[in-house]
Order: structure tokens, then C-alpha cells, then sequence
């Protein structure tokens, strides 16, 4: 497999975002080494919060979050996934698989050794989050769900069709769907940072590839592993709170499911945010805080 890796300087000077960036290196089955990138803020020895991205972004997402969460006392980590931001990206399409991007995390998870974990997660960082709790749920503590699912093969909203049919051709990414309805208007330096892991569309291939790998479709080949994933999530009763945005056009409604689903959902206070659509992080982080801190203190 080949990989490319973001020169450092296209991070320099990001706003808002002065972390040190730490990696850790997981093998793929084929041998490769992919090396991953998370920021890790706070007391090493505290209970740690997980805060996991979604498609085109990075953990740059995060950055108004972080301050926040830190005053809780955790320590708090927020992971790229393959093929974003400061982590390796593999340089083909065809690299990357929904069990790829499964066991990647997976081995990164368990490299990191992170135990008591409070998970935040949105869009694909949920779908990978939810595998991950799955597969570990001895690992987590409890779940914060936002803008997310775990596709089961059960069909396509007529959003999904228009985004995976145009994706699936795509040879580079679009990158004015970053703010077409998904969030508030970004400033020009927020969007240059968004885009910075990606020098040129030969960098891409990770985030034009996640919607051919959304497992919608009942024939697509990542359905079987969701679908045993919910299964080990039944005995999950652990407390999980949904936290999703009134305006988001991808996954509104599964946080019913999610509700009905995890015995650990039941009497939480749930949330859908006013004025919040996709990229729920840059328009509602302040009072994402906010919920978070109160659900770590209740329970």
C-alpha cells in the first residue's frame, strides 16, 4: 500500500488550533505501517474524552470544544482518521474498505491502551465510534452520539443517493459541500484549514472514498459487519445520549433508534439543537460543551 503523508507547514498557523500533535503507528494487514494522528490535552492519568470526526474534516473540528472540555479535568483526545488530516493517507481508493477503517482504529484504540472513555462522536466517527464500542465495550465508560448512525443496509434516503452517486466517479473532493446547508458560514482561513491536509486531489482519496463505504445499500459489502456490530451493541448499557441537529439533512431520525435501542439511552436528557446542522461542532460547540459536562456529572 502506498501512502502519503501531509507535509507539516500546511499546518502552520491554524487558527484557533495550537496542539501538539502526537501519533501513534498501527500495521495494516497487508504489512504497511499507517501512522495516525491525534491531539492529547489534560492530566495523562484522567479519565479520558474521545472526540471522533466525520467526512471531509479533521480533528480540527474541535478546536473550540477542547478548551471547554478540558476545564472538566479529563484529559481529552481527538483522533484523524486514516486518510485525514495529520494521518497517513493511503493513496488509493481502493485502499480503503469499512473493515480497513474498522481495524485501523481498532489497533490504534487498543495501542493507545484507553480505558473509562467518554466518546464523543459525529458522522463517521460515530459509525467508527459505535464499531469500536462494539468490539470494546470494556473500554468505554459512556457515549455521546451527534449526527451520526450505523448504517444497516436498510436503504437510501434520496440525499444518500444524489451524495454516493456523485462520489463515486468523483476524482476530487467537493469541497463547497463543506458549507453547502452542513454548517454556519466559514471564515476563509477556517476553510484553508480544513482543506490543509490535502495539497492536491492525489491527497483525497480517503474522503472521496467514505460515501461509496456508507453501508446503506442491503448488497453493500460493510452492512454484515454493521449489522453484527448492533448485535454486541444490544448488551451495551452503558448511559448514551444523543445530541443532534435540528437542521441536519444526513442522519436526523436515527437518534429515535438510538433512544429505543441502548438500554443506557433510557431517561437521558436528549437534545435536538436549534439552528444546528451537520458539522454540529462549529455551530452549537459552546453548548455541546455544556451538555457533555452536565451528562459526565450525572453519569
Amino acid at each position: 500500500m502506498r501512502l502519503l503523508r501531509t507535509p507539516d507547514d500546511r499546518f502552520e498557523d491554524l487558527p484557533d488550533f495550537p496542539y501538539v500533535p502526537r501519533y501513534t503507528t498501527v500495521r495494516d494487514e497487508d504489512g504497511t505501517e499507517i501512522r495516525i494522528h491525534h491531539v492529547d490535552e489534560g492530566p495523562p492519568g484522567a479519565e479520558p474524552i474521545l472526540l471522533m470526526h466525520g467526512n471531509p474534516t479533521w480533528s480540527f473540528l474541535y478546536r473550540r470544544m477542547i478548551p471547554g472540555l478540558l476545564k472538566t479535568g479529563r484529559r481529552v483526545i481527538a483522533v484523524d482518521l486514516v486518510g485525514c488530516g495529520r494521518s497517513d493517507k493511503p493513496a488509493a481508493k481502493s485502499d480503503y474498505t469499512l473493515a480497513r477503517h474498522y481495524d485501523w482504529m481498532s489497533k490504534w484504540l487498543t495501542a493507545m491502551d484507553l480505558n473509562n472513555i467518554t466518546l464523543f462522536c459525529q458522522d463517521w466517527g460515530g459509525t467508527i465510534g459505535l464499531h469500536l464500542v462494539s468490539l470494546h465495550p470494556e473500554r468505554f465508560d459512556r457515549v455521546i452520539a451527534a449526527n451520526t448512525g450505523l448504517p444497516l443496509g436498510e436503504g437510501e434516503s434520496d440525499f444518500m443517493k444524489m451524495w454516493v452517486g456523485m462520489m463515486r466517479e468523483a476524482t476530487e473532493f467537493p469541497w463547497h459541500m463543506l458549507t453547502a446547508g452542513m454548517t454556519r458560514k466559514l471564515t476563509d482561513a477556517e476553510i484553508a484549514a480544513y482543506r490543509a491536509p490535502f495539497p492536491t486531489s492525489e491527497y483525497e482519496s480517503g474522503i472521496i472514498q467514505f460515501p461509496v463505504l456508507i453501508a446503506v445499500q442491503v448488497d453493500n459489502p460493510g452492512a454484515p459487519l454493521n449489522r453484527e456490530a448492533w448485535g454486541r451493541l444490544a448488551s451495551f448499557d452503558k448511559p448514551f445520549l444523543t445530541l443532534f441537529g435540528e437542521l441536519d439533512p444526513v442522519s436526523r431520525g436515527w437518534e429515535k433508534r438510538a433512544q429505543e435501542y441502548f438500554k443506557g439511552a433510557r431517561d437521558q436528557d436528549h437534545r435536538i439543537i436549534a439552528g444546528a446542522s451537520h458539522f454540529i461542532q462549529e455551530d452549537a460547540g459552546a453548548e455541546l460543551v455544556d451538555h457533555i459536562t452536565r451528562f459526565l456529572s450525572v453519569s
